[in-house]
């Protein structure tokens, strides 16, 4: 298949089920497409029993994606500028370090902890599969999904330290998750030797050089946008500043995705805004990342709808999936304590926090992208549909309550905003 063919047919139905959402369903985008994709994917089967044409078109068009390429390399910086260019960025600056916390130390222990449970919830159901590929799935796992989180707290009116702290994670999380897999994936592999001046090397270029590269992006497209005042050729070079930046994090090896988050930020800064983009840019500039990201959220939710297909339909398997969902709540859950502990009472944290983050964290693309990348030898098949299963959950249950777990307990007390410290 062709890439015009195939971006042209996930167009297409991105725009029939986004239509049928709206008009009927009125869900959250990324929780409606989701939903019907999956739905119509099912149907598919159903009248493959009658007619298999349409079902082997669909599994032609979904084995012809990448899924793994496209998303990691491709979409997910455009997806996160736009993210990070509506971050509140004064907010973020005031809850920087529970941020820094809970998307380093807490995606580290997350991993660890998924990792030990899932090793021996599958021994008890009698699936015997080596200590270190659960823990390589516990590093796919642990990130929550910035595009899933940001489409999912723009429409539960959180509150703004809360939701800082829960989009701030996301954003910077999947940068350090990406690094601990591949860490582990060399170790999975066997025959590299990894040394922790290895592990420390490959995180220092990784994450430090990725900030570094967006710090300098950030600047360049600031000072560029400050030296003019002409909105068509402004918007531009804020796409220039992605599709260039992607391309020198990659060549550069690395991480383009939180290059991308930092340069957004430092873009989308109030004081950056004033004094360089006119008013008419700044409307121009926003409506273009936001049309930009309402477009790849959408490819996006139905490419992952329609993964279904490649799934091994084993009962196992799909038992294990539905058990570990409660074990990974429980690992986020106890990989948040630490922080909250220490700066719940500094910086205001609303009633119930560890538990609004844990049920709020959900995971997406990022995770089904990750476990696409695993070989055979390393329980592929299993892991791919028990990692499924969780994204699954985790938008259409998570996504759809987490907004009522906010009402419930944030609202409970007056929230103090923090404006300076």
């Amino acid at each position: 298949m062709d890439y015009f063919l195939i971006a042209t047919v996930l167009i297409v139905l991105s725009a029939v089920f986004g239509y049928i959402n709206t008009k009927f369903l009125k869900l959250p985008t990324t929780i409606g497409l989701m939903l019907i994709t999956i739905v119509f994917t099912l149907a598919v089967f159903v009248l493959s029993y009658f007619d298999d044409t349409l079902l082997i078109k669909e599994r032609e068009l979904i084995t012809s994606i990448d899924f793994k390429t496209v998303l990691l390399d491709v979409m997910l910086s455009f997806l996160l500028f736009a993210g990070a260019l509506h971050t509140n960025f004064q907010q973020l600056k005031i809850q920087r370090k529970p941020v820094l916390i809970f998307a380093t130390l807490g995606t580290l222990i997350s991993t660890f902890l998924a990792g030990f449970f899932v090793f021996y919830v599958l021994k008890m159901i009698h699936l015997d599969v080596d200590f270190i590929y659960c823990l390589l799935f516990g590093a796919l796992i642990s990130p929550t999904d910035p595009i899933a989180v940001l489409g999912i707290m723009k429409k539960v009116g959180a509150p703004k330290n809360l939701e800082t702290k829960i989009v701030g994670e996301s954003l910077f999380n999947d940068g350090v998750g990406v690094v601990i897999f591949l860490t582990i994936y060399q170790i999975a592999k066997g025959g590299t030797e990894i040394s922790a001046g290895h592990i420390a090397e490959l995180f220092f270029v990784e994450v430090a050089g990725g900030i570094i590269l967006g710090l300098l992006i950030g600047w360049i497209t600031y000072r560029l946008l400050k030296s003019i005042d002409e909105y068509d050729t402004e918007v531009i070079i804020t796409l220039a500043a992605v599709m260039g930046g992607t391309l020198i994090a990659q060549k550069l090896h690395v991480s383009a995705p939180l290059a991308m988050v930092t340069a957004g930020l430092i873009v989308g800064t109030d004081t950056v805004r004033k004094s360089s983009m006119s008013v008419i840019t700044e409307q121009y500039v926003d409506k273009f990342w936001e049309l930009l990201d309402v477009l790849l959220n959408t490819i996006l939710f139905v490419m992952i709808g329609m993964e279904i297909l490649v799934l091994t339909f084993d009962a196992t398997y799909i038992l294990a999936g539905f058990i570990i969902i409660p074990v990974l709540l429980l690992a986020r859950y106890i990989s948040l304590l630490l922080p909250i502990k220490i700066y719940a009472k500094k910086l205001d944290f609303v009633p119930k926090t560890n538990l609004i983050m844990t049920w709020g964290g959900l995971r997406g693309g990022i995770s089904i992208a990750l476990a696409l990348s695993l070989t055979s030898d390393m329980e592929r098949d299993l892991f791919l549909v028990i990692t499924y299963i969780v994204v699954v959950f985790s938008i259409l249950i998570q996504g759809l309550t987490v907004g009522k777990l906010i009402k419930k307990y944030a609202k409970e007390t007056e929230i103090i905003e923090v404006t300076s410290h």
